[in-house]
């Protein structure tokens, strides 16, 4: 029997939740290690870069400034009421990371990138 779907648990707190269709995207660029997110928190990382969202796709090294410049705009724009409550309510077991954290390893990334002259790329795990 094939299944259509593809079904993951995520256990947190003793919370379960089920996750149809969840897409993941691995970051890559030679001087750094490959970076796993799930599609929706990487499409927005890859829009907030001023690309087109596109999956897959990539960055050449000339592109990694002004990328990284776009990305660290977005992420350090003042926060709004409901998301400082979101950051404020870390007993709560619902509470999830901010797009600031986790951008941070793709920000260490396009920083690594662009010490070593480098591009990154984009795909489905």
């Amino acid at each position: 029997m094939q299944r259509n779907t593809r079904i993951l648990c995520i256990g947190f707190n003793n919370s379960y939740k089920r996750l149809e269709n969840t897409m993941l995207v691995i970051f890559k660029s030679n001087n750094h290690g490959d970076i796993t997110m799930f599609g929706d928190v990487a499409k927005q990382l890859i829009l907030a870069m001023d690309c087109s969202g596109n999956i897959p796709a990539g960055l050449h090294a000339d592109d990694i400034h002004d990328a990284l410049k776009s990305l660290l705009s977005v992420v350090n724009a003042p926060a709004t009421d409901s998301e400082q409550d979101d950051e404020d309510a870390v007993e709560n077991e619902n509470w999830q990371p901010s797009l600031k954290q986790r951008a941070i390893p793709l920000i260490e990334m396009l920083e690594g990138a662009l010490h070593h002259q480098d591009g990154i790329t984009w795909e489905n795990a």
